[in-house]
């Protein structure tokens, strides 16, 4: 591997990777950054699946307490219901995309368990990262001595297609679970993929870390495809060349298609009062079909085999399904084995994978990244071979690289990222980013409806004044200064509202697509001198976090702010 000098400050940075389906966390020290170790196997219980991540799923008591997660919530909630002891009890899986399909998220924003319970989002995603950090915790104790929470760099990723929103909401939740803030650094996951692929052995790997090398990566998860394009500079750093896309076009896509099959085959109410009264079993079926999906091939002949709980058959009998005759030749089901064609399984990947391969075909056709290199296929989905037989057909011409463990590659990545921040030297901007701002009225410019008065000079009112173009390349840390003032002299705080647009150039704030990214509220000096209050804004872009300070001009005192974006 390629040696790297670590710049953290602290001994160790451990990485979450928090994902809509599994999550799972990896660490190393400082001394030896390369030596990234993940976190232990987890069992999920009898069954055969052992796997590096743990089910995003969390169980709290009828008291809203914490009780388990992953595989021991998903265990314990289907013991509960074999036994009809569930009602009262909260359990939440998947749900982290309520983030990205949320518009107007906040801190107060709710979700709703598996029987509809609502909860503030807060407090589960709260639990989730502290039952992670807690683990970790443990995990540490018992290989080395001496090691304190003040000891250690937290990253947590997300994926590169969320706003500034999610991203803030993630790191309250991460607060709210113990870790400090001057303590935890947020990375984006396709680039998190793309660190790790630079240090990785693999000879496929190779192409990918010779200075001037452009490829796309295609991080496919169980929630989102995420997707943004690299090249390599002479200084061995990585600069983003596109701003990141992607869409809710996951794995979980699939096994929605497949609960659905199921629900035509044995009736609405059988499979309602299955998942109702049989969750265990209800959980067996995700975990058997996971292990299905990633092996299915594109070339598999004759019928695949998937086991099915008996109950689930007993309650399709009880609700009339379909008998055995009616079926037709392409599918079978006997006892507690579905047999089908394999055709009819590749059917339902089609959905996600046809809207991604058209969504790739598009960006390739950018002149900006039509020559690239290579196309990286990593994160769960990515493992699987029907997706991989989708891109080298699809993308026949160009090199495409899976790498070992993909799934892994996130989070391995995170954790190098937490001791190379600055690795990633130039990024893209995804949005127009400006402040609100009320110049003087120009009848020839401004419309009347926008017309006010403010001490009797007529002003235009809502004009988005841009910081940030769309698709604008960053440098890495790059501050944007903007200057400010007070209305009048009796003004002792300031409120800056910051807004972002995916249009080039919004005229207003209420411009349709302009949407309100947060604000910034600090305070002015006691004077009677309107320029004393005379101030400069200083955002800095090129992170993977919007960031803001202010300094009083006359005084070059920095005030303390943050951008409320919830």
């Amino acid at each position: 591997m390629a040696e790297m000098k670590s710049h953290c400050t602290r001994l160790l940075v451990a990485a979450m990777d928090f994902g809509t389906t599994y999550s799972g966390y990896a660490f190393s020290f400082r001394d030896k950054p390369l030596d990234i170790q993940t976190n232990p196997n987890w069992h999920a219980g009898s069954e055969k699946l052992i796997s590096l991540k743990n089910p995003t799923c969390v169980l709290l008591k009828p008291n809203k307490e914490f009780h388990s997660f992953g595989f021991e919530a998903e265990n314990k909630y289907g013991d509960l219901a074999e036994d009809d002891e569930h009602h009262g009890w909260y359990f939440f899986r998947r749900f982290k995309m309520a983030l990205y399909e949320t518009d107007n998220l906040t801190s107060a924003t709710t979700i709703e368990d598996i029987a509809g319970k609502k909860m503030p989002a807060l407090t589960v995603f709260t639990h989730a990262v502290r039952y992670l950090k807690d683990h970790l915790l443990n995990t540490l104790d018992t290989k080395v001595t001496d090691v304190s929470i003040e000891d250690i760099q937290f990253v947590i990723t997300v994926p590169a297609i969320w706003d500034e929103k999610a991203k803030q909401f993630m790191r309250l939740a991460a607060t709210s679970a113990g870790i400090k803030n001057d303590q935890l650094r947020i990375a984006l996951e396709p680039e998190a993929a793309s660190i790790w692929c630079q240090v990785e052995t693999d000879n496929n790997l190779c192409v990918l870390s010779h200075p001037g090398s452009k490829y796309m990566v295609v991080d496919l998860g169980g929630g989102t495809a995420d997707i943004t394009v690299h090249q390599k500079k002479e200084d061995g750093t990585l600069k983003e060349i596109h701003k990141a896309t992607g869409g809710a076009w996951g794995g979980n896509e699939v096994d929605k298609a497949y609960i659905e099959m199921l629900t035509k085959l044995s009736t609405t109410d059988a499979m309602q009062e299955f998942k109702t009264t049989q969750m265990a079993d209800y959980f067996d079926i995700h975990r058997d079909f996971e292990t299905k999906k990633r092996s299915i091939k594109s070339d598999d002949e004759g019928k695949v085999t998937i086991k099915i709980p008996a109950s689930l058959r007993e309650l399709a009998t009880k609700h009339g399904a379909t008998k055995k005759k009616d079926l037709g030749k392409d599918i079978s089901w006997t006892g507690d084995k579905l047999r089908m064609q394999s055709s009819l399984i590749r059917q339902l990947f089609d959905g996600p994978i046809q809207v991604l391969i058209k969504h790739v075909e598009d960006l390739l056709s950018d002149p900006i990244i039509e020559d690239i290199d290579a196309i990286l296929l990593v994160g769960g989905f990515g493992e699987c071979q029907l997706v991989n037989a989708a891109f080298r057909r699809a993308f026949y011409n160009m090199q495409l690289i899976v790498p070992n463990e993909p799934g892994l590659a996130v989070l391995k990545g995170a954790v190098r990222f937490g001791h190379l921040p600055e690795i990633v030297s130039v990024r893209v901007s995804r949005y127009a980013y400006g402040r609100e701002v009320w110049p003087a009225f120009d009848e020839n410019v401004h419309p009347s409806s926008k017309r006010s008065v403010q001490l009797g000079k007529p002003i235009c009112k809502e004009v988005f004044y841009k910081i940030v173009s769309v698709g604008e390349e960053i440098p890495f840390g790059k501050e944007v200064k903007t200057l400010g003032s007070a209305i009048n002299v009796g003004q002792m705080r300031a409120t800056i509202n910051l807004y972002s647009s995916l249009d080039e150039n919004p005229m207003f704030i209420t411009t349709a697509g302009c949407k309100f990214l947060g604000n910034v509220g600090f305070d002015l000096p006691d004077s009677k001198n309107l320029e004393d209050k005379n101030h400069t804004i200083f955002l800095t872009f090129g992170d993977t976090e919007l960031k803001c300070r202010v300094v009083i001009d006359k005084t070059k005192k920095e005030v303390e702010t943050t951008i409320k974006c919830l």
